[in-house]
């Protein structure tokens, strides 16, 4: 049932402010941008949350004007128009880097996915070593078509971070796209349940797929992505009322998530019509 594989999630990153490593020349101004701009994707202000992320990227980097010489630098306070200015820049914190991944990971939900690859990539110039930055590259570049670039990116993810569930989670589904039926199962049962249950709805294991997703949020109650995925295999029993509990928990705690969760909810009602 090849045709499952599209109701499911791709997981992207968001670095957490909890995650972040902050060096002794990060402006605190800086840091309470970003956490402003994770605070407010988590509530669904995206333009708000794009709005932080930029001006994070603006403080915590040293300018260099291209209307002066490359000697005459710009104080990290000077303000900017808009976005568009903040991606004139000489970077010198790595912070920097997961702000752009941040925002870049924002501009993916709303469906800006150039501007976000655009974001992921100058968040690897800044830092190569950035694990988060390459998946949501390759989240971005397998939306666009770009599979094998999408797989390096992956790769490459998971060469600087072996416990990244999200990589070994879309690599193992873009190898299931690929033919690789081996290699989507080592990742996704790298990937735990949460990934694995993905896997089991390619044989149409829905009751398999249900207990890999309820074994995710036991683990991580907070997890958005097993209650969307648990919800629409319960959709596909049938089993509508259970389904709904767990898309209202999606909403609770990712409310720009709607629309994505509405398309999905869409696609599991025609799946389940559809004849097997």
């Amino acid at each position: 049932m090849r045709y499952y594989r599209s109701i499911y999630l791709t997981l992207i990153v968001l670095i957490l402010s909890s995650n972040v490593f902050v060096r002794a020349q990060t402006p605190e101004t800086a840091l309470n941008c970003y956490n402003r701009g994770v605070e407010k994707s988590e509530r669904g202000d995206q333009d708000g949350a794009i709005d932080d992320f930029t001006r994070a990227i603006e403080i915590s980097s040293r300018l260099i004007s291209k209307k002066h010489n490359s000697s005459q630098l710009l104080q990290n306070t000077n303000r900017f128009n808009d976005s568009a200015e903040s991606d004139s820049i000489t970077v010198i914190d790595p912070f920097t880097a997961k702000a752009y991944t941040n925002r870049g990971a924002v501009r993916y939900q709303k469906g800006d996915v150039d501007a976000a690859i655009d974001d992921f990539n100058r968040a690897i110039e800044i830092n190569p070593g950035l694990a988060a930055a390459y998946v949501n590259r390759g989240t971005g570049r397998r939306l666009k078509g770009d599979l094998q670039g999408a797989l390096t990116d992956f790769n490459r993810s998971l060469a600087i971070d072996r416990r990244l569930i999200e990589a070994y989670n879309n690599r193992g589904t873009l190898r299931q796209d690929l033919g690789d039926i081996d290699g989507a199962l080592a990742d996704l049962n790298q990937a735990i349940a949460q990934g694995r249950g993905t896997a089991r709805m390619d044989v149409v294991d829905l009751d398999g797929a249900i207990a890999d997703f309820s074994r995710v949020v036991e683990l991580d109650p907070n997890l958005y992505a097993a209650y969307t995925n648990r919800g629409l295999a319960l959709l596909l029993q049938g089993k509508d009322l259970e389904a709904q509990k767990d898309f209202e928990k999606v909403l609770s705690l990712a409310p720009s998530m709607k629309a994505d969760l509405d398309h999905r909810i869409q696609l599991a009602k025609q799946a389940r019509r559809a004849p097997r």
